[in-house]
């Protein structure tokens, strides 16, 4: 089975081929990926309308080279698979529009995917990994710890009741007027700093639940910045290492509770996963090692290269649901949210309109 697969739900305009075997194995024969962070890096953040266009501008392009590299033409697809949601609606618009007209001319099976269910079926993809396992799933738009019981079934475990957690580290950087992306400078500041300095809330800690909030560690970090400005490069610095200090400690608890509570539900997991763009972090990977240890289960994270947004997790969920005849109209609609639980319902206080509900 080969499956081309297209990702624009933000600023990454990506397409990539993948070929599932007859016994389930991968093998990623290419993946391209363009990253629109010289677009956005003057505005500090991604414009939705500039991450529409750029789609616009690259994506036949990006089409094109993901299909010479991997020496397929469009006659042997056996589907085209595209992100349909949730993300900026613009781009995923692009996206799924592209894939429609390519399934249309070719009369190949159109399969609209969960952006989300991709990043739950990677370790699949990476390392043939079985049902049940955990997912902590961590990005500028998501903080989730999911169950993945198979393919189309999972079920939200906890959530973040406001901010993202990359959200919160952008949000972080730009206080300390960090260069955009803003999570990878907050933890080269983080490192070179005194975690210690600065006693910030650890946000949820203890709570029976599993659910996340960031917007009141955020707060009290600008607080303290406001109340020392000017700040000095050692300010920042330590603001940082005690941000990011907070953020783990809450996260190795968060995680801990999401772990008691797949025992109960679904017996012992196959291994906590960990995928989004925050999953690079070097703490965090720390973090969740001692965590999933602690649990007595395997982490597992895949290489950076699809722990952040990319065709090849798109083109491989794509296989997955085509492997159980699961594929789609052309009226699939683009989606600006959609949930992976469709029986989700949101926490007591939410806040972030970003993700859904």
């Amino acid at each position: 089975m080969l499956v081309l697969g297209i990702e624009t739900t933000c600023d990454e305009t990506a397409a990539a081929v993948v070929e599932r075997q007859r016994d389930g194995r991968a093998r990623i024969l290419s993946n391209i990926v363009r990253s629109q962070i010289s677009e956005h890096a003057r505005f500090g953040g991604v414009v939705p309308e500039i991450a529409a266009r750029a789609h616009v501008d690259l994506l036949d392009g990006i089409v094109g080279q993901a299909m010479k590299e991997a020496n397929v033409g469009f006659a042997q697809l056996s589907a085209v698979a595209a992100a349909a949601g949730p993300g900026l609606i613009g781009g995923v618009i692009v996206g799924l529009t592209t894939a429609k007209a390519i399934a249309m001319v070719h009369d190949t099976p159109l399969i609209a995917v969960n952006h989300l269910e991709a990043h739950a079926l990677t370790p699949r993809l990476t390392c043939a990994l079985a049902f049940p396992y955990c997912l902590f799933l961590a990005s500028g738009g998501h903080t989730q710890i999911v169950a993945v019981v198979g393919v189309g079934n999972y079920v939200r475990l906890g959530t973040t009741v406001d901010d993202a957690m990359g959200e919160a580290f952008d949000k972080v950087a730009k206080m300390m007027s960090l260069p955009y992306p803003g999570g990878p400078e907050v933890e080269r500041a983080a490192a070179r700093g005194d975690a210690k300095r600065f006693a910030f809330p650890r946000p949820m800690l203890g709570r029976p639940d599993a659910n996340f909030s960031l917007s009141g560690l955020k707060t009290a970090v600008r607080n303290e910045a406001n109340r020392m400005m000017p700040l000095e490069p050692e300010d920042v610095d330590d603001l940082c290492a005690g941000f990011q200090a907070a953020v783990l400690e809450s996260t190795a608890d968060r995680l801990s509770v999401g772990l008691r509570l797949f025992h109960e539900r679904f017996g012992q997991p196959r291994a906590l996963v960990a995928a989004g763009g925050v999953a690079a972090n070097h703490a965090i990977r720390g973090a969740l090692q001692n965590v999933a240890a602690r649990a007595q289960t395997t982490l597992i994270i895949p290489p950076p290269e699809l722990c952040t947004d990319n065709g090849a997790m798109i083109a491989w969920a794509g296989a997955e649901r085509m492997a159980l005849g699961l594929t789609d109209t052309m009226d699939a609609p683009p989606r600006a949210r959609w949930l992976l639980d469709a029986n989700a319902k949101a926490p007591a206080g939410y806040t972030n309109t970003r993700a859904g509900f």
